[in-house]
């Protein structure tokens, strides 16, 4: 792929602006007192030029959910611009954890432990320390990938005491048809109760009410990008 310019159909620069007002409005308003929240904006389907106005406004951290679909892309945007950082945000197959940790330079979605040994082992290898979140399955959805709640504890400890892998916090995507601020509340207890600080919880259409609870990552694709392309 070619950098090019950007193409009208979108006003990403627009809409990243308005995110990044709203975001901190709502990190002002928290009653947990985040001290910042991050915008991971999520460029997972959108084309290399989209992607490019983001940066262009000064946004530098974006999150990806397929490895394949991130390295056709993102290679040449960082040889173009040293500073961006990216996150894996998808579910990670274990065939493709030497490819992700060449790339990524975070893995919010660890999720169980043959992933977080592979993980340990690669990172050895490359000597390359990727900071992770576990992905919590909140909402105990068989179909959703994640550590249940009541299993998060021991999980938390393997990743972290027994593997050392650099544990940042917690990720969770709540269930399409639930109330948000329940799960959002629920990772929240989880990672205190573990000494974690960092929490990715929140999408386009509820980043504000994470922020109420303390998310300090914010996932943000469809409000910045515009409908996600097939």
């Amino acid at each position: 792929m070619t950098i090019g310019e950007v193409p009208g159909m979108v006003d990403v620069a627009s809409n990243l602006k308005e995110v990044n007002l709203a975001v901190a409005a709502a990190s002002k308003a928290s009653l947990h007192l985040v001290e910042k929240t991050a915008i991971v904006a999520v460029s997972k389907t959108q084309p290399i030029e989209a992607i490019l106005s983001a940066i262009k406004a000064g946004h530098r951290l974006f999150g990806e959910n397929r490895v394949q679909e991130a390295q056709l892309k993102w290679p040449e945007l960082r040889a173009a611009y040293s500073d961006l950082k990216l996150h894996l945000i998808g579910p990670l197959q274990t065939n493709k954890v030497r490819d992700a940790v060449a790339l990524f330079d975070v893995i919010e979605t660890v999720d169980r432990p043959k992933l977080a040994r592979a993980l340990a082992r690669e990172m050895q290898k490359q000597n390359r320390r990727l900071g992770c979140f576990i992905q919590i399955n909140t909402g105990e959805e068989s179909q959703k990938a994640g550590v249940w709640p009541e299993d998060a504890d021991g999980f938390i400890a393997l990743v972290r005491d027994e593997l050392g892998l650099p544990l940042r916090g917690l990720m969770c995507i709540p269930p399409m048809d639930d109330e948000c601020s329940l799960h959002f509340a629920l990772l929240r207890q989880i990672a205190q109760r573990n000494g974690l600080q960092d929490l990715s919880m929140g999408m386009s259409a509820d980043y504000d009410v994470a922020i109420q609870f303390g998310a300090t990552l914010v996932r943000v694709g469809t409000a910045i990008f515009g409908a996600r392309r097939s």
